[in-house]
């Protein structure tokens, strides 16, 4: 019988394929970190079979017979790779708001970046209608509860360079629209080059707190005033409805996980 070569081509470009991981990208790498920072419990989904086919990850058999997940050597190399890229893709301003969305996520709040949300202003005048405008906080956060009124919205404004604090600065409007949006607004200072911080908690006016980025660490400067609460409009919780929220395992929930495993 004649050689069927369209069939004896398929297999062989099939066993090349197979012998090379599929490209690997943002959600391989997401993945990797959380399961870095976690105790390991697969999901067996296609991002999980293609870090396994690429050495990244190893199964682990544990005792009572059920698998977890390590990360390999060439798994954490992989994520210092893209952390290096990652860090170099970003601008100083993007990083800062990075930073300080992950540490709201880490304290269990739900976070947004670069909303729009409609906030209210004082009339211009005495007796005079009330203002409209449109507010976009840099990191906008609310508490992670099932009760209106205790939702805490917090507002993060980053400053990084020193003219944009001064030109921020002579704008009330968009603080007292920050204000209308959260419970607290706080301003976020960056460092120069030569790592001395923008400003001063002195220079920023007391309705806001006050934080500084130092050593790579957030320092309170001065605390926000507490104010009294308020249920979020409904036209704010329709445009957080409408916005993905920052993804990010929450140190507390790995910890659960790493007890659930010891047990």
């Amino acid at each position: 019988m004649p050689e069927n070569k369209s069939t004896g081509g398929a297999i062989a470009t099939t066993t090349l394929e197979a012998s090379f991981p599929a490209p690997l990208g943002r959600a391989h790498a997401r993945r990797l970190r959380e399961i870095y920072r976690s105790a390991g419990w697969p999901c067996q989904d296609v991002l999980e079979i293609e870090l396994l086919a690429a050495g990244l990850l190893q199964r682990i058999a544990g005792p009572a017979g059920h698998e977890t997940l390590r990360v390999t050597d060439t798994g954490v190399a992989y994520l210092a790779v893209t952390l290096v890229r990652n860090r170099a893709a970003l601008s100083k301003h993007e990083a800062l708001v990075e930073h300080v969305a992950c540490e709201m996520v880490r304290a269990g709040r739900i976070t947004w970046r670069g909303l729009g949300l409609r906030a209210q202003l004082p009339p211009a005048e005495e007796g005079g209608p009330a203002r409209w405008c449109m507010a976009r906080p840099d990191v906008f956060s609310i508490r992670n509860t099932s009760v209106q009124e205790y939702v805490d919205p917090i507002v993060h404004e980053i400053k990084v360079h020193r003219a944009d604090l001064l030109g921020d600065l002579r704008r009330p409007e968009k603080r007292a629209a920050y204000l209308d949006l959260g419970g607290e607004c706080w301003y976020v200072l960056g460092c120069d080059a030569k790592g001395r911080p923008i400003g001063t908690a002195d220079e920023i006016p007391l309705e806001c707190g006050v934080m500084v980025m130092e050593a790579n660490r957030l320092t309170v400067a001065r605390a926000a005033p507490r104010r009294s609460r308020q249920p979020l409009p409904v036209g704010v919780w329709m445009a957080l409805a409408k916005a993905a929220p920052v993804t990010g395992l929450i140190d507390d929930e790995q910890g659960l996980l790493a007890d659930a495993e010891q047990n």
